[in-house]
């Protein structure tokens, strides 16, 4: 794996967690997790703009943030008792097809 690669998932796994920190965060009105996902959002930015020097622009993006979404889709539904419909588990595989597909291009 490249170095490319290894900061992309750098970036999504702090990209995820400081998403998940400002769900916490109550709009910004508590203050650990508010600063939390600022520095978990600085860390991946960073990281994928690392990432970008040897994986092309679109396919960085496509895999950071459908990764991302899939991954927040499944945190919300164990922490946050959201339940899932067909609709968004159809949405979801379509998510995750399109990044298969961009990242096999």
């Amino acid at each position: 794996m490249s170095a490319g690669w290894i900061y992309l998932s750098i970036a999504i796994l702090f990209e995820v967690a400081a998403t998940s920190a400002l769900k916490a965060s109550d709009g910004m009105s508590r203050l650990t997790p508010t600063i939390l996902a600022l520095v978990g959002y600085g860390i991946a930015f960073f990281c994928l703009a690392r990432a970008m020097r040897e994986v092309p622009l679109g396919v960085a993006y496509a895999v950071w943030s459908g990764v991302g979404i899939v991954a927040l889709v499944v945190i919300d539904y164990l922490f946050y008792s959201k339940g899932f419909d067909i609709r968004e588990t159809i949405g979801i595989a379509m998510v995750l097809a399109g990044v298969l597909v961009i990242y096999s291009a």
